[in-house]
């Protein structure tokens, strides 16, 4: 008997959700055909038959969220019987977050989720609880961060979110919404309920700050139309963004980190997330290496992932490993916003649209430039505000001198 379990993507994850099983109980498999789909914390994945034989034996159903390495199925080859105690749960295979057993089951990238958050998983101080706790706090609205785990290590546990349930304020209950003719209940695609999760864990578990200045971009203007003119091709705004932030993070490595606890962890490269609106909601490809990059190359390499991303084509390697994000709305036509922290970065750079705007110059006289505001969050327990704001203005003095990123 070869038992079906939930695999291991990475060292940062710990459970997976099974989306649908696309054979039923019975149907003989071979070696790598596609079985069902899951979800982690980073992607929708198709999961992989481990062997050949009959598939059977399903321990949990559609929707269902268990540790990885747990078993869900097995397949059977002729004259092979399930244990007795098979549908109690008890296979072989032990959960757990450590290395997958060699049998486990292979899985490809389907669709692209939010990366969150990156290679090596989260923070090793961040909150312990069990699967079922995860779930039944997210059902009845409680915040994880404000229950004390009974359980061992101080893990949280079933019965302490029950708790915490019971203890919510009676005011919670009088301000639910009644629903009225015209209402409608609209389901949020995995990829939403995942950025819901894991924005609702950036902003309640990381001390944001925000330092917005406004760049004069009218020399990057004066390239770009410089390079359109030589037949040289476009480059777009965001992608000397992309250059001035990894010149930037060169020059300051304690920007491009990440917290862990007692300690701040500095990385020798800069890999960088790039916010991308898909069909169903917002993924973050990553560009890694992006410090050693041109400009051009790296207008080439933006342009190929955000393509893939939007056709559900990237890798589970493109998804992960940022070490600092960008979310760019400069065209949609805004005026300024600030972006949540892509755990565990330890910031993000918000780029709002292009203005003409009428400025005064040193020599007191009017001129009218183009001009847009940048904004970045920060994690102020591994960057302080006086550090922050010598960032940001690097970033805007790369902008203003783009001549200083062609090299």
């Amino acid at each position: 008997m070869t038992e079906v379990i939930m695999p291991k993507m990475g060292d940062g994850m710990e459970e997976g959700t099974l989306l649908e099983w696309l054979k039923k109980d019975g149907d003989k498999v071979k070696t790598g055909d596609v079985i069902g789909t899951i979800q982690t914390d980073k992607a929708t994945l198709e999961l992989e038959a481990p062997g050949s034989g009959v598939l059977t034996g399903f321990l949990i159903e559609v929707g269902a969220t268990v540790p990885v390495g747990k078993p869900i199925a097995a397949l059977l080859k002729d004259g092979e019987k399930l244990p007795a105690d098979w549908a109690a749960g008890n296979g072989k295979a032990k959960a757990a977050s450590t290395a997958v057993p060699a049998e486990a089951p292979k899985v490809q990238e389907m669709v692209a989720a939010p990366e969150p958050v990156l290679a090596g998983g989260g923070p090793p101080d961040r909150l312990k609880a069990s699967p079922i706790a995860k779930k039944i706090a997210e059902e009845l609205g409680v915040n994880l961060s404000s229950v004390n785990g009974s359980g061992p290590g101080g893990r949280i546990v079933e019965k302490d979110v029950q708790a915490a349930a019971k203890s919510k304020p009676a005011a919670v209950a009088a301000a639910t919404i009644i629903p009225a003719v015209g209402d409608k209940s609209v389901a949020l695609s995995k990829l939403k309920q995942i950025t819901a999760k894991r924005t609702l864990e950036s902003k309640t578990q990381v001390p944001h700050y925000y330092v917005t200045v406004e760049v004069d971009i009218e020399r990057i203007a004066a390239l770009r139309e410089l390079f359109e003119e030589e037949g040289s091709g476009k480059v777009s705004i965001n992608d000397f963004v992309v250059k001035a932030c990894a010149m930037s993070l060169v020059d300051m490595p304690e920007v491009n980190a990440t917290y862990e606890g007692t300690t701040v962890r500095q990385f020798g490269a800069v890999h960088m997330g790039v916010a991308a609106a898909v069909g169903d909601g917002l993924t973050v490809p990553v560009l890694k290496n992006v410090h050693a990059m041109s400009l051009r190359q790296i207008s080439g390499a933006v342009k190929d992932l955000v393509t893939r991303a939007r056709e559900n084509r990237l890798t589970l390697d493109e998804l992960s490993g940022s070490t600092f994000s960008i979310s760019n709305m400069g065209m949609l036509n805004v005026d300024n916003f600030i972006a949540i922290i892509n755990q565990p970065n330890a910031a993000i750079l918000a780029v709002s649209s292009a203005r003409k705007k009428v400025v005064a110059t040193e020599d007191d006289e009017i001129e009218i430039r183009q001009r847009m505001n940048i904004s970045c969050s920060f994690d102020h327990r591994v960057v302080d505000g006086a550090r922050g704001a010598v960032f940001i203005n690097k970033v805007k003095d790369y902008l203003e001198n783009p001549t200083r990123l062609l090299g």
